[in-house]
């Protein structure tokens, strides 16, 4: 892939008439990388649209069972919010085929850096495949399928009325009429081995005889494991990517990146009190800065780590230069620093988070995926995030010790365990708040402050106690009620807001 200003290859193309010869389906399986040269100012922005469509669509595949009427309605009210070709079937949307094939690439680039990423950017992009299949009709299902080379042989009418009364019996769900209607493809058994397992297909000499209707299975497998080598070799290609000065350090922001308001401006400046912060840690703080005060005044002293990351966090929330610089130094004397020793090592860093040292750079609180991602803490340090750097059960004792009920600590537990991090701190926000359906996904620890503020204010309606008839239709993976996301959240919230710009990141230290 090129990056200059021009369009390059496509778009002589296009001006040909070659467009529906580029992109014939509105689906693919990405198999061919673009050649074309863009912009990288389209680049970044056909990346973020991307991001958020995958965002989207991880927070609805923890809240929902995947792929049931109520999780497409829901999905497909959620996309529909965003600025991207979800869809795409007009024949002629070449412009829509484009951006989706083109940002598929680029975040490949971005997540195929870690077996994290990697599995993460497998998983959403395996959901969002699922979701587009499911909405084509028959017909264009058929086409995809020629389009991407699956070799299903579709059976004849004549083999099919013969083996009637046996797909009958044997798929589930259809009736005899609707054999007649359903198009069946012939399949080698090891591509239906998961239909296989589950007793929906009808078996014969070593084949598998799978209606169009359950084709779906199949082809996620096919896609699933092209994607997975497809990933594997792009992680082999870095270094030649790394070379380049321009993409690395946007490939780097894109994996860690933040989908949110922007947090540098302080509206709320000066309007937070120094005493007022150990009440609010218990009642507005996200579990990673209620971890990292706890650890301050316990032991009057926190490591660069969390000494950073906490700082910002405060400043997020309005506390001004002055205050900060009285709220640490009245800590730390009381342990082993002086007030000599903090004036001459401490009191800079903290004037140089402000902008007012060094750069003069004003500098933003950190995002969930920063915390996450970047500069995990080692023995004696207490940043990071709880959710993603804990153990498991000593993070099970720490949400007892916060009284969060068992039910609501395996909930959260269970997303951990999915490496839903940031989905986990939305249920803890949950249970700690009272609520059940809070309209917003989580992404910033000063999003939680602002959000809990909120709530606690009766500035944000909140519905508590949802319905049974509501809650049987939420559940995922056997769990009831992991309603973390069951309103319009991130489109809401986000989608509509700027992006933390990734030209930010060139000047960060």
């Amino acid at each position: 892939m090129q990056f200059s200003s021009g369009r390059g290859r496509l778009k002589q193309a296009r001006l040909a008439g070659d467009r529906r010869e580029l992109y014939p389906h509105s689906l693919q399986f990405y198999l061919e990388p673009p050649t074309e040269n863009i912009s990288l100012v389209e680049f970044e922005s056909f990346a973020v649209d991307r991001l958020r469509l995958l965002k989207v669509v991880e927070n609805l595949g923890v809240s929902y069972v995947k792929n049931n009427e109520s999780y497409k309605t829901k999905l497909e009210s959620e996309l529909r919010k965003l600025k991207f070709p979800y869809k795409a079937l007009a024949e002629d949307d070449y412009e829509a085929r484009r951006k989706d094939h083109i940002s598929h690439f680029i975040l490949r680039l971005a997540y195929c850096q870690s077996e994290d990423l990697r599995r993460w950017f497998l998983q959403q992009e395996m959901d969002l495949l699922r979701y587009r299949f499911s909405e084509l009709t028959d017909c264009l299902r058929q086409k995809f399928l020629e389009h991407i080379n699956l070799s299903f042989e579709a059976i004849s009418e004549d083999l099919k009325n013969e083996l009637a009364n046996d797909l009958c019996t044997s798929t589930p769900g259809l009736s005899m009429p609707k054999v007649k209607e359903q198009m069946f493809y012939k399949v080698g058994l090891a591509d239906a081995v998961d239909l296989f397992r589950a007793r929906r297909v009808f078996i014969k000499d070593g084949f598998a005889y799978v209606p169009l209707k359950d084709i779906d299975v199949i082809v996620l497998n096919n896609y699933r494991t092209k994607l997975s080598r497809a990933l594997a070799l792009t992680a082999r290609s870095l270094p030649s990517v790394q070379s380049d000065e321009r993409l690395q350090p946007l490939l780097n922001h894109l994996s860690h990146s933040y989908i949110g308001p922007d947090y540098s401006v302080q509206k709320n400046t000066g309007k937070i009190s120094l005493e007022q912060i150990d009440t609010l840690s218990v009642k507005s703080f996200p579990l990673c800065m209620r971890q990292l005060h706890k650890a301050l005044r316990d032991n009057h002293h926190l490591r660069h780590g969390g000494r950073m990351q906490y700082g910002l966090f405060l400043k997020g929330i309005g506390l001004t230069l002055e205050q900060a610089l009285e709220f640490w130094k009245k800590e730390f004397i009381r342990g082993k620093v002086d007030a000599d020793k903090f004036d001459k090592g401490y009191a800079y860093s903290i004037r140089h988070n402000y902008g007012k040292e060094g750069k003069r750079t004003d500098y933003t609180p950190y995002s969930c995926m920063k915390i996450i991602m970047s500069n995990p803490p080692s023995q004696g340090d207490y940043h990071g995030c709880p959710f993603r750097h804990s153990d498991p059960e000593l993070l099970k004792q720490k949400l007892q010790s916060y009284k969060i009920p068992p039910s609501g600590a395996t909930q959260i537990l269970e997303l951990v365990k999915g490496m839903h991090y940031q989905l986990a701190c939305q249920k803890y926000f949950e249970l700690t708040h009272d609520v059940e359906d809070i309209g917003f996904s989580l992404n910033h620890p000063n999003q939680y402050f602002t959000e809990s503020q909120k709530v606690l204010t009766g500035g944000r309606e909140v519905k508590k106690e949802l319905s049974n008839s509501g809650n049987s239709q939420q559940k995922s993976n056997g769990q009831e009620n992991m309603n973390t996301n069951s309103t319009p959240t991130s489109s809401n919230t986000t989608a509509d807001a700027e992006l933390e710009g990734l030209e930010a990141y060139f000047t960060e230290d």
